[in-house]
C-alpha cells in the first residue's frame, strides 16, 4: 500500500489496546507536528503560490485531526499528555538532503513529508482493521482517507517542481531507507513506534 515496502505488522494493534490513552496523546502530537510541517515549508518557500495554497488547506486539516484526538481524549476523562518525540521521523529526518541547495533541499522536504503521510495512513489502516472498539475503528478509517490525500499532496508538489531531479530515483530511496528502519518499530503503542 502506497509504495511502502514493509507493512505493519497487525499484531501492533494489541500494544496499542493496551493503552489507548498513550496512542491518542501521540497521536494527536503527530497532528500537531504534521500541521507545524506544513506551515514551515510555507515559510521556507513561499514563492510557490499553490503549494502555499495547498499546504495551508492541509495544516487546517491537520489541526482539525488535533482537536478531533483531543476531543477523544477528552471524552476518555483524561488530558492531553505532554508531547512525545517520534524516533521513526527522527530517522527519516537524518535521511533529508542537506548543503545541495534550496531546490533540492524542497524535493527532499516534500518526500519526507509524503512518506511520513504514507506511514500514519498505513498504520490508521491497520488500525482500523484490527481494533476492537467499533467508534475508535471508524475514527482510523476516517482519518486513513484523509491522509492518503495528505501524502498525494507532498508527492505531488515533488513531482511537480523536480525540475532536473529524479524525483522517482529519490522517492524509491526513500522508499528503501523507510523500509531498513521501519523493522525496528511496531513495538510501542505510539503512531510510529
Amino acid at each position: 500500500m502506497l509504495g511502502l515496502k514493509l507493512a505493519t505488522d497487525p499484531r501492533w494493534v494489541s500494544l496499542v489496546e493496551s493503552n489507548i490513552d498513550e496512542i491518542l496523546t501521540d497521536h494527536a502530537w503527530c497532528e500537531q507536528k504534521a500541521a507545524s510541517n506544513a506551515i514551515s515549508i510555507i515559510v521556507l518557500y513561499p514563492e510557490h503560490a499553490d503549494m502555499v495554497t495547498s499546504l495551508l488547506a492541509l495544516a487546517q486539516e491537520e489541526l482539525t485531526h488535533f482537536n478531533m484526538v483531543h476531543e477523544r481524549i477528552l471524552a476518555r476523562n483524561t488530558v492531553l499528555g505532554r508531547e512525545r518525540k517520534d524516533p521513526y521521523v527522527n530517522e527519516l529526518y537524518s535521511f533529508l538532503i542537506k548543503g545541495e541547495g534550496r531546490h533540492k533541499a524542497l524535493i527532499d522536504r516534500l518526500l519526507f513529508s509524503a512518506l511520513i503521510e504514507a506511514r500514519s495512513c498505513e498504520r490508521f489502516r491497520v488500525l482500523s482493521e484490527n481494533i476492537k472498539d467499533p467508534s475508535l475503528a471508524k475514527f482510523y478509517r476516517d482519518l486513513m482517507e484523509s491522509e492518503a490525500g495528505h501524502y498525494t499532496v507532498f508527492l505531488g508538489f515533488a513531482r511537480q517542481y523536480a525540475e532536473e531531479i529524479d524525483v522517482e530515483k529519490r522517492w524509491k530511496e526513500w522508499l528503501d531507507y523507510e523500509a531498513g528502519i521501519i523493522a525496528n518499530y511496531g513495538k510501542k503503542e505510539t503512531i510510529h513506534g
